[in-house]
């Protein structure tokens, strides 16, 4: 089993370095194949040693190795999290088609989590390719009972689009869409814990961030990040976060 788990840990590496490419070129309409993966400030391609997720940033002590510029600590951190999350879906589902949808659902995230974080933009093509997996995948795993999706779907979209209009687009449409998706994989009752998960992790931040003096009262803070942190959130863990809610404030 040890060489399974490292076998998907390295899996989870390997994407997360891929991930990191899509998020940061889709935006820009970017081709994520041509050019190779480069040096942002000399324009260098970069050999395969220099692309070995976490390792080859670590040996090159985060700098190119031609122009010695600092290479953001956001690339082996979303490969980490990406390697971390894929060994943490295998081991909590086992060999299930649930663990596949884990998988998916991590692979969107991390992609709109690094897309959101550098432009505020969560991609349509993003969502447009993972929409259908995600429905492939409920046919074959569907939720109980199988409407549940579409009401998960329908519900999640309405919710993020009357806050935006009530708030006169605060919400932003790519929030919106993203939950549409994320609705149709998770059900009513994950999205709406996604939702409120979100919110609180979003809210907490956004505070925190304004009393340390980095944010300014109006200045807009990504929200696909914290929706990414809540769904993720939710799809392991829905049953035990609501069990200790009620338990907690109810009993």
């Amino acid at each position: 089993m040890f060489f399974i788990d490292l076998f998907v840990f390295i899996l989870g590496l390997i994407l997360g370095s891929f991930f990191n490419v899509v998020g940061l070129r889709v935006p820009k309409k970017q081709s994520i194949i041509y050019p190779g993966s480069h040096c942002t400030s000399c324009q260098k391609t970069l050999n395969w040693y220099e692309l070995i997720p976490v390792i080859s940033y670590i040996a090159l002590k985060g700098k190119c190795r031609n122009c010695s510029v600092k290479i953001s600590i956001i690339y082996p951190l979303f490969e980490l999290a990406t390697g971390i999350l894929f060994l943490l879906s295998f081991l909590h589902f086992g060999w299930q088609i649930e663990t596949l949808i884990g998988w998916a659902l991590i692979s969107l995230i991390i992609i709109i989590f690094i897309s959101d974080i550098h432009y505020m933009i969560i991609p349509d093509k993003v969502l447009l390719f993972f929409l259908p997996v995600f429905i492939l995948l409920r046919v074959f795993d569907p939720l109980s009972p199988w409407w549940d999706s579409l009401l998960g779907a329908f519900i999640g979209f309405g919710t993020l689009l009357l806050i935006a209009i009530i708030s006169k687009g605060a919400m932003g449409g790519g929030d919106i869409k993203l939950f549409f998706v994320l609705g149709y994989l998770l059900g009513l009752k994950a999205i709406i814990l996604t939702f409120a998960l979100a919110s609180l992790i979003g809210a907490v931040f956004g505070i925190s961030m304004m009393s340390m003096k980095r944010y300014g009262k109006r200045q807009p803070i990504p929200f696909g990040p914290f929706i990414g942190i809540g769904s993720i959130l939710a799809f392991f863990y829905t049953q035990e976060i609501i069990d200790w809610y009620f338990n907690t404030f109810f009993w």
